[in-house]
């Protein structure tokens, strides 16, 4: 598609947490973009990170503006995030659907670009969208690593597999679990620093989102009653058109020393009933592609490649 004659736009830069007008107005850009495209195009990490007090400088949010006085309206974010364990900014563009082809989504970059070297940055393009493609090869980055996005269609529920003798399974308990949770979650993740790395402030973060459901997070324990492993499901509101809302496996983990357990099939399988049982059309989750087992088993449970998600970066990275 052919840009249309670039509009100006006016840019806003913000340090750290936005104020809770801007980051409504900046959750509604990425509710019109999901809409139009069918894929988040911030992700939770990302929003959560722009309403965390403890932020600080380590966030930095352009937020494009066109229009002029009270008829001004969002029309792009970017919002570019330092990340400890990669040593990078990772970054993350939305265009608002009605102001695209425009040339703001190059604006922004731009901007960003007197802040940060672009040369060396991680950035997400959610949907791998044809125009990310672009602006990402515009600045020399390459495609890095792909995140599948799989879905399950359907209402049929799955044949659970019984835990191995002596093995419990609860929902989480709000205030009594966190520590083993987040125990449990750096071991799980200890080759997957981006999930590994969560803190308390994180959790607390996803616990106080409309969203959360403890219910729907289910721990599983050895007879010593230590959490080994864990499926935190997830349930997107249904949309516009009155479809039925959408589950995830939004994450599953098991400790090293339980893997082969049959932990991984178990959980997933009683997460996935739990949401259909919640009314869910469809599940959804994201696998690293390179990850084969994983990316096996859950073809195995009914999913299929539904998109993905890529990330650009350095050709060379350290």
């Amino acid at each position: 598609m052919n840009e249309l004659p670039q509009k100006t736009v006016s840019i806003q830069k913000v340090l750290g947490e936005l104020e809770q007008s801007s980051l409504a107005e900046v959750r509604d850009l990425a509710a019109a973009a999901l809409q139009e495209d069918g894929n988040p195009p911030l992700s939770d990490q990302t929003l959560v990170a722009l309403g965390s007090e403890t932020s600080g400088k380590n966030v930095i949010t352009l937020l494009a503006s066109s229009g002029e006085g009270s008829e001004a309206q969002l029309s792009g974010v970017i919002v570019a995030i330092d990340d400890p364990i990669s040593r990078r900014w990772i970054v993350e563009l939305v265009v608002h659907p009605q102001f695209r082809n425009h040339g703001i989504g190059r604006q922004l970059l731009q901007r960003l670009g007197e802040q940060l070297d672009l040369s060396q940055i991680l950035t997400w393009a959610h949907g791998d969208h044809p125009a990310a493609r672009k602006l990402a090869d515009s600045i020399g980055l390459s495609r890095n690593r792909e995140l599948y996005r799989m879905r399950r269609e359907g209402t049929d529920s799955l044949e659970e597999t019984p835990l191995q003798r002596g093995l419990t399974l609860r929902s989480f308990r709000v205030g009594e679990d966190e520590s083993a949770w987040l125990e449990a979650n750096a071991k799980s993740f200890a080759h997957h620093p981006e999930q590994g790395s969560l803190t308390l402030s994180d959790l607390d973060a996803r616990m106080n989102e409309n969203w959360f459901d403890p219910q729907g997070f289910f721990l599983a324990f050895d007879p010593e009653d230590q959490l080994i492993a864990y499926h935190w499901t997830k349930i997107h509101p249904a949309g516009a058109d009155n479809i039925r809302p959408m589950g995830e496996v939004y994450v599953v983990g098991v400790v090293p020393e339980a893997q082969g357990l049959g932990l991984g099939r178990a959980l997933t399988t009683v997460g996935i009933n739990y949401l259909l049982e919640q009314g869910v059309g469809s599940v959804l989750l994201y696998v690293d592609a390179e990850n084969e087992a994983a990316v096996k088993l859950y073809r195995s449970l009914g999913f299929t490649l539904w998109s993905a998600d890529i990330m650009y970066g350095p050709e060379q990275i350290d």
